[in-house]
């Protein structure tokens, strides 16, 4: 395949001699870069520095402040679903309570009624074996 890069196509100028120096030459401006960039830096009394961890400070405060409302509102909500459902416990207890109440009302007319009506036959009998 000629032109395209494989064995028989390679030109001399596509590839540059790496030598030893060349290699070590890189590598030693790479670090004076690392060390420019670091002393580069602002030390810790800058201005900007305290300026930031100061925006920082006040950003995780802010953070802090909004998770604990979260945490009182979710423990208010929690405390009014236990009082709504408190609630209407009591109110299904009062209607059973109220149901009862009735049936019983309803079951001592009831036998009521009835021994009017035994009383009521008991004195017709005795009315008819007077005659």
């Amino acid at each position: 395949m000629p032109g395209r890069g494989g064995p028989q196509g390679v030109f001399v100028g596509q590839f540059k001699a790496n030598h030893l120096a060349d290699r070590l030459e890189s590598a030693a401006k790479a670090r004076q870069a690392t060390v420019a960039r670091f002393r580069a830096r602002p030390g810790a009394d800058d201005p900007a520095v305290l300026a930031r961890q100061s925006a920082r400070r006040a950003i995780i405060q802010a953070r802090e402040i909004r998770e604990t409302e979260r945490a009182m509102a979710r423990l208010a909500a929690e405390a009014q679903r236990e009082a709504e459902a408190l609630a209407e416990l009591e109110r299904q207890e009062a209607e059973l309570a109220r149901q009862a109440a009735e049936k019983a009302e309803r079951q001592a007319a009831l036998a009521a009624e009835q021994k009017a009506a035994r009383d009521a036959r008991f004195a017709a009998r005795k009315a008819r074996a007077r005659r």
